[in-house]
Order: C-alpha cells, then structure tokens, then sequence
C-alpha cells in the first residue's frame, strides 16, 4: 500500500495523487483527523491540476459537503480572493494599484469557516462562486454578529459561519455528535453542522454558529504605513475571538475598489494574505521565460530544495523589474517561499561566488529584440510563433472552448495554418485528423466544441480580442445596456466617462477597434452573437427533476434561446420545465398552487425557438446534431460544448 503520509509528490502517478487527495479528504471533512498538514495537501492538488486539469475529483476540493434544500443561485458571483503568503507579496498587490502612497486600506480578519450569504428568506453557501447549496434549515442554530448588531440572523448579510473561541471553548466542550465524540475542533464542526441532515440534537444541547459580517471589523491603515504596523496589526486581529486562517486587505474606497474589477476567480481591489509561508535556502540554476498573450514571463530554476513534503524545483520570478529590482543574478543563493496553491517565489538572494545575467535581450521563439512594457519584457515582433500561441489560446477560453488546449493548439498552428479565431471555424475533420493523438471520435467532439463556439454573447467576443486590461467582466460591463456597434461609435472621450473604464482602457478600446476592425468584422461574420437585454423583459423558466444531463446544460439552452433562468417557482414564472411533470414535488406542487404552466422536458426542447430565439434559431436548425436529446447510453454534449462561457 502507498504511504500516504510520507511521498515524492513529483514522483506520484495521476491516479497516486487522486487516491491521496481523495483520502485525506475524508480525513479532515469527514473523521475530522487530517494526517497532513495543509500546505501540504494543497501541494497534492496542484500537482493533479497540472496532470489532469478535469480530474473530477478537483470539483470536489475545498467544498464543504452540506445537507442542502436546493442549489441557489447568487444574483452576483461571490468570488474567492487571491492569495499572497508574504508581506512582500501583500506589498507588491497594493503598490501595483494604488492611486497615491497613501492610500487607505482595510484590514480585516479573515475567518476560517464557510463563506455563506443570506438574502432575508434564503441562507446559502457561496459554493462554485455561482451556485451555492440552500442552507436555509440551519438558520435556528446561527447568531448574527455585524456593525453595531448581535443577535438572530434576520437581516441580509454577506460572512463566514464560524464558532467563536469562546463559544468553543464552552458549549462545544459537552455537544457530543452522533457517535457520542466530541468536536476537535470549530473548523470541522462547522463542516460537519452542514452536512447534517437534521439539527433537534443540536439544538437540544445547546449548539450555536455565528454569522460573522465581513465588514464586522475593519482596521484603516494608509498604505504607507502598512510595513510598519504589520506585526501590530496582526496581533491586534488574532485577540479576536473568531477562528482565523489569515488576513484579508482591501482598498478603503469602495467606488475605487469596484473599478479594479474582477479576473475570473477573484476581484482586484481585495486580497488575503494566508497564515502558512514556510521559507527554504536554495540556489539559482537559471531562468526560464514562458509566454503569455501580452508579455514573458521568468521562472527560476532552482537547486531542489524540500518544503513541507514537497520538492522545488521551480518558482517564479515575477517579472523583468522585479529581478532588476532584487539584484538577483544566476548563480545567486536564494530565499524560496512556499505560496500554497501558487508556484513559489524568491523573497531574497544573496551574492553567489560565480554569477552571470538573468536578464535576456533577445525573444527565445523567434530571436527579436525585446522591448519593455513597464515592469514586463515582451516581444513586439507580431508574426512570433509563442506570443501568437498564447493569444490564441487566451481567445478561446474567452470563448469558453475548454477542451482546445495549449499542446492542441500548437498542432494546429504548425500543421494545419491556424492562426486566429476564424481560422478554426473553418477546420474541417481532414484538418483535425492530422494532429497526433486525434481519431475520428476525438476530431468530432472537438469540431462539436468549436460549432458551439458561434453561438456566443458578446462581451465574450470583446473579450477575445486581447484588448489590454480589457477580460470578460470589463468587457460585460461595457456591453451592459449598448451593443458591440454602439461601442464600436464611441470615442475615447465617451469610452473613459464609462464606469471602471478611465482613459487608459478607453485608449486601449479605440486603438484596438481601429486595428482590428478588419479581423472584427471577419469574426462578427463567422458567429451568432447574444446580447444580454434587460431580465426582467425576458421570459422566465425553471427546471426541476432528475434530468439526462446536468442541470446546467438545459438552463444555458434556455438562455441562449431567451429564457431568463430561475431556481424559483413563483407566481409571476413563465414556464415550469420537468424530467417528469406527473411526479410530486416541492416546485411542482407550488407551479399548481399559483398557476404556473408545467411541460415536460422533451416537449420544451420540441418547442424551443418561440422565445426570442431570433438567430440561434436558425443557428440551431444548421447544426441539429448539438440540440438533440441523446441517445440511450449515449453521452450528451456538456454544457460548454453547447454554449461556452455562459
């Protein structure tokens, strides 16, 4: 049997590291006994990312299994936050984002329980960001504890559900669980209250979970004075009484703040720092630069060295300043710091006995001259081979095509001639047949992707054309109430006075639309474009019952045909969707009480089109293959096959 609490991470096989997360899962959320400590376990995460990117089990990760009524959507995204392990790193956020040395920040503790929501009627979790898990049977165990008011959840809040220090120390010393133990610790029984089914026991004994308001304390400190008071500070936050797991900062000013916005996983304006750097001793072997859309990247290449368990051989040197800025050379003795589920970094060097340049001149892919972009080095030759690479692959996944990866996408540009979007909607099964690794099944799922990509909204198609500081949420933003023409007529003037824009992304956008105008056009040709209009004008369905595929692959046909999406059966719900409308059920019963006309699934996907589907109709009737029910034994397409990035 595999050790399981001594290994070689770089060493461990795809299906070594599912069997390994797979079981220490169950023994922090369900025994309550973790082997491992969490560094290390988030090692082990990375690493079957980096192997296999849809290994089902990452679905599963950091998710809290709860005894849940329904999923719920949040009217926003409840994002995570992204992480820094350092002060150095903290300090490094706010320098790249700050307006003036002094600007003011938030700080703030930042709990160590389960993120959950509560809209006045509705308690859920933040679950996927998205979606989250109705908890709303848990609300007589909860206290609220916000700015200026302790007491019952009756109130809409947005914070962790934790229990208190105190608490612990005193009611959970005699709560005994189901198997007569007693809790080890707050984070778990947290865990393990939501994942019960009934809560009488526990409450009969005297159990209590608290609410914690984000905004419940919040220390204002001017960025200047940030390095300073940092050993104050976070000994002034851990004489809370709340379980805590590090600190999160964020800009004071809100309206600032919100103009950052957000990448896909976390807003800009906020960060946590985490309670877990571990620092080793090592050497700089050399640099390596990767690619990105916009700039090269280094990463240093290091003596190995062990932290936690895990061997480091690679961490990231940020960018081109940055090595400027440390003096740091190769051959130089280095500080490496472990940033959880991050590539590490070096916090410091010193002077080694031999050294030469980290620094390049010249492009490794096609040997031009580099040039600096601000903090960055990048190549301006625009027919280079890498940097095409990775525009390329940055445009399909703003299209949300999540099976044509970087390995994929390099065959296709060296055999097949593919350089932009257009061109893979031109592929044809002769052209994909020639990658390695491709058969005949293969090639069809692939082309039934790229199919799926034309029918697609369009701040996504905004968002693919690389425009600098321009990704999806900014892009939604702008195409909120105006179209892509509209856009399109607007001068940098109008295009700065915009909400979160400012004159530097207006500039951007009116450069950008004047030399692409060309390549919009041929795109805007090729695709189906959705714009979002108001919801509240769009008809309204719900789904419910066990159904073929996921849930969400029928809610995106929905959408994509005019549908407005709800979890909700109420009295003003245009259509109630059900696997089988002659079962009984919580929705269905409440679709008869108000009124609300029930169809089976198959007669709505019969019908689809008479809601606004305008051109994905005939979009639909080209391509009848991706609308279809399947058949038995068959796998139906995934949602993103059909309709990416909704």
């Amino acid at each position: 049997m595999m050790e399981r609490t001594r290994f070689n991470i770089p060493e461990l096989s795809r299906d070594e590291l599912a069997e390994l997360i797979a079981y220490h899962n169950r023994r922090y959320w369900e025994l309550n006994e973790p082997e491992i400590p969490d560094d290390v376990y988030d090692a082990l995460v990375e690493a079957l990312r980096r192997r296999d990117p849809r290994h089902s089990l990452l679905e599963r990760i950091g998710r809290v299994t709860v005894d849940s009524a329904d999923k719920v959507r949040h009217p926003e995204p409840m994002l995570s936050l992204d992480k820094a392990y350092s002060l150095t790193a903290v300090l490094e956020w706010a320098r790249k984002f700050a307006r003036t040395p002094d600007e003011p920040l938030l700080v703030e503790p930042k709990y160590d329980g389960i993120s959950a929501r509560y809209d006045g009627k509705v308690l859920s979790t933040r679950g996927d960001g998205e979606e989250g898990e109705n908890i709303t049977a848990k609300l007589p165990l909860l206290e609220l504890e916000a700015p200026g008011y302790t007491g019952p959840l009756n109130r809409p809040a947005r914070g962790e559900i934790v229990i208190r220090d105190d608490d612990f120390r005193s009611i959970y010393s005699r709560i005994r669980k189901k198997d007569g133990g007693l809790y080890k610790n707050s984070r778990n029984a947290v865990a393990g209250i939501m994942g019960l089914k009934e809560i009488d026991d526990l409450l009969r004994q005297g159990a209590k979970l608290t609410l914690a308001d984000y905004n419940l304390v919040s220390i204002r400190v001017p960025l200047s004075e940030l390095e300073a008071r940092w050993p104050e500070l976070l000994a002034q936050l851990g004489r809370l009484p709340y379980p805590q797991d590090g600190v999160v900062l964020k800009f004071a000013d809100a309206e600032f703040r919100n103009s950052l916005g957000n990448t896909v996983h976390h807003p800009r304006g906020e960060i946590a720092f985490k309670f877990s750097n571990i620092r080793r001793s090592s050497r700089l072997l050399g640099v390596e630069w990767s690619f990105g859309k916009d700039s090269l990247t280094p990463v240093a290449l290091l003596d190995p060295v062990e932290i936690s368990g895990t061997t480091i051989r690679r961490a990231t040197l940020h960018n081109a300043q940055n090595i400027i800025d440390m003096g740091i050379m190769i051959g130089d003795g280095v500080e490496v710091e472990r940033a959880g589920d991050v590539i590490p970094y070096i916090v410091s060097s010193t002077p080694g006995r031999e050294r030469r340049p980290a620094l390049i001149e010249d492009c490794p892919s096609c040997g031009t001259r580099l040039v600096r972009r601000g903090p960055e080095l990048a190549c301006p030759n625009p027919e280079c081979f890498e940097t095409a690479l990775q525009r390329l692959l940055a445009a399909v996944r703003s299209l949300g095509i999540e099976h044509l990866g970087e390995p994929t996408l390099r065959q296709l540009m060296t055999k097949c001639a593919v350089r932009h979007l257009g061109d893979l909607f031109e592929l044809r099964a002769a052209d994909v047949l020639k990658l390695d690794k491709f058969a005949k099944k293969s090639t069809e799922n692939l082309l039934a992707e790229i199919r799926g990509a034309r029918v697609v909204r369009d701040y996504q198609l905004l968002a693919a054309l690389n425009i600098p500081h321009i990704g999806v949420n900014v892009a939604r933003s702008l195409l909120t109430g105006r179209t892509l023409d509209e856009l399109r007529g607007m001068d940098e003037t109008a295009l700065a006075a915009v909400s979160g824009i400012g004159p530097e992304r207006a500039a951007a956008l009116v450069r950008a639309f004047a030399e692409q105008r060309s390549y919009l056009d041929e795109l805007l040709g090729a695709v189906t474009l959705v714009h979002e209009t108001e919801t509240a004008e769009l008809p309204t369905v719900c789904f419910t019952g066990k159904m073929p595929n996921k849930r969400s692959w029928y809610e995106k046909l929905a959408v994509a045909h005019g549908y407005r999406v709800t979890d909700t059966v109420r009295r003003d719900l245009t259509l109630l969707v059900a696997a089988d409308p002659a079962a009984s059920g919580g929705k269905l019963a409440e679709a008869h009480r108000h009124g609300v006309k029930v169809v089976a699934l198959a007669d709505f996907l019969a019908g689809l089109g008479g809601a606004g589907a305008g051109d994905v109709k005939a979009e639909a009737a080209e391509q009848p293959d991706l609308f279809s029910l399947p058949s038995a034994g068959e796998r139906p397409p995934e949602p993103d096959d059909l309709f990416p990035g909704f």
